[in-house]
């Protein structure tokens, strides 16, 4: 889908200044957003350490947490009573202290994923990346240590002010140790959100400490994810619920912070205008859900765990809409994404002045559509991924096709990976969603989508194929078990194809089951085979009333 945004070149000038040393006024909605999160924050803070404790293993017994640390010190420099400034400093000051100061390691001018953590590299504790170390948390915390400079600079000691540019020194040199496809490392400008968050960092610290090649570097990085963006004005990240408000957070500091001399502050509102058309034609108000397909999902029901786009919708247009009035946030599956609510919060009145009144209408619709796009994610995407999806009221249907050379999508992760996805309004009166999305096995998937109907076919598939889908447990009151697609509660499934038309079913539970749950979600396995010795290319047709 092409979509095309008016803007008042003006304008779009006088939001680049909007950075002043007061803290930013929040509209009704987004003071509310930044209240409840504060609100939980303040509940997990320790005062003792300067650390959050780790809600990301509510179970763990006691350690604290690095990046989400310093998304609450956003928030109290935001707030600013009582001695919350103070806190902030004691926070910033903490987390900088833990930073990887050793040039010659790969993970130099990381952070700490916890303060309690052994040295990485060490015989006990070995150097595993997105293990004992994470390279995406530089962007994470150092756009945050910007974003920290900018808004409240004048809140910060002098000693603190070159603190956080020391900081972003280490972290933009370590950050260009990381190549694709070199020492484990997988970040290509086509993975969206660490490569916008690159770009930012390295530009603007270059222009802070006068390192010409440092800007040059992030500016050269910014038109190699420009060059993929503007060939379908779509994240090469498609449509995800958690990493594309990552991409749009760190677009926000292109549009902001970057000056009208670079690129990213050329592009970046334009950018954000894009994502938010495409993510507002995608969402189904009634459901509450970003229709599928979702290049990587922690969940299969946005009302059931907290999807970073489900945050910026809150600020955007209140809690009902994103969440429902009365959920508790903080109680849903992923909630320690709720902790990145402060840093949201003190960019939206720049963000979400960038959204047009005709996305905002698109964002509260049901209407009845097809919504066609595309989406490219070199080197592991040999041809664009098709994208259809099917809008209605009640019922979203969307799938992708795609030619890869891996499994489980571009991030290799089939926990993720969602290339064709069912959800539906169940008629129980509870508001609850079903959904049903395909776990492919295939590194090639050929689709069709249509009004009430999903078309799969694994076009290099064989008689040892299958179609293997995961669908949500019935609500309460309804049937316990799922023995086939006659059994799914608030739909009629019909299926057509090459395959078995009886799947082999399985469940996985929190409490058992033959295998585990995915992302918090139980499961019903459903899986389509083909039958003994067939010739036929695997294929599969469903039709839903």
């Amino acid at each position: 889908m092409r979509l095309t945004t008016k803007w008042s070149t003006l304008f779009a000038r006088g939001l680049l200044a909007l950075h002043g040393v007061q803290a930013a006024k929040l509209s009704v909605n987004t003071q509310q957003l930044f209240d409840e999160s504060m609100n939980f924050l303040d509940t997990i803070y320790d005062r003792s350490a300067s650390y959050l404790y780790y809600f990301y293993y509510p179970l763990a017994a006691g350690p604290h947490e690095t990046r989400s640390s310093v998304w609450y010190a956003t928030g109290l420099l935001q707030r600013n009573e009582g001695d919350d400034a103070e806190q902030a400093i004691k926070i910033i000051k903490a987390v900088i202290g833990d930073q990887e100061k050793n040039e010659t390691l790969q993970w130099f001018g990381d952070y700490t994923v916890y303060p309690e953590q052994p040295t990485v590299g060490t015989d006990a504790y070995p150097a595993k990346i997105y293990g004992s170390w994470d390279p995406n948390w530089r962007g994470f915390i150092g756009t945050n240590l910007i974003v920290i400079y900018e808004e409240f600079q004048h809140l910060l000691p002098q000693d603190v002010q070159d603190l956080i540019l020391e900081s972003m020194r280490n972290n933009t040199i370590g950050d260009s140790y990381r190549v694709g496809g070199v020492d484990d490392d997988n970040l290509y400008p086509s993975y969206s959100n660490p490569s916008l968050m690159r770009a930012v960092a390295s530009g603007w610290t270059g222009r802070k400490l006068n390192d010409a090649n440092m800007t040059a570097a992030g500016e050269m990085y910014a038109r190699e994810i420009l060059d993929l963006f503007n060939s379908n004005n779509t994240l090469s990240e498609f449509n995800s619920g958690t990493y594309a408000g990552v991409s749009i957070y760190a677009l926000t500091l292109w549009a902001k912070y970057m000056p009208a001399d670079s690129v990213m502050g050329q592009n970046g509102a334009r950018m954000i205008a894009d994502i938010w058309e495409t993510t507002a034609a995608l969402y189904n108000a009634k459901l509450r859900n970003l229709a599928g397909p979702w290049d990587r999902a922690y969940g299969y029901d946005m009302n059931k765990y907290v999807a970073i786009l489900g945050i910026y919708i809150w600020s955007l247009l209140g809690k009902e809409q994103a969440f429902g009035e009365d959920a508790r946030v903080w109680s849903l599956a992923h909630a320690d994404d709720f902790e990145y609510a402060p840093l949201i919060a003190v960019l939206a009145p720049f963000h979400d002045a960038l959204i047009s009144n005709a996305t905002l209408a698109s964002l509260t619709s049901s209407d009845e559509q097809i919504v066609t796009t595309a989406a490219f994610s070199p080197p592991h995407d040999q041809v664009p991924r098709n994208v259809t999806t099917w809008m209605s009221a009640n019922m979203t249907i969307g799938a992708e096709s795609f030619r890869q050379d891996v499994l489980g999508g571009p991030r290799e992760d089939n926990s993720q990976w969602n290339p064709a996805v069912v959800q539906w309004a169940r008629p129980c009166g509870d508001g609850s969603v079903g959904y049903m999305t395909l776990h492919a096995s295939e590194v090639a998937l050929d689709v069709g989508v249509a009004p009430h109907e999903l078309n799969l076919m694994y076009p290099a598939g064989n008689s040892s194929s299958a179609f293997t889908f995961l669908v949500s447990p019935n609500p309460l009151g309804q049937k316990r078990d799922i023995l086939g697609v006659e059994d799914i509660y608030g739909v009629s499934v019909q299926v057509g194809g090459t395959v078995e038309f009886k799947p082999q079913v399985s469940f996985c539970g929190l409490a058992g089951g033959t295998c585990s749950v995915i992302h918090g979600f139980e499961f019903w396995n459903l899986t389509f085979t083909m039958p003994k010795g067939s010739t036929e290319i695997p294929s599969i047709n469903l039709r839903f009333e």
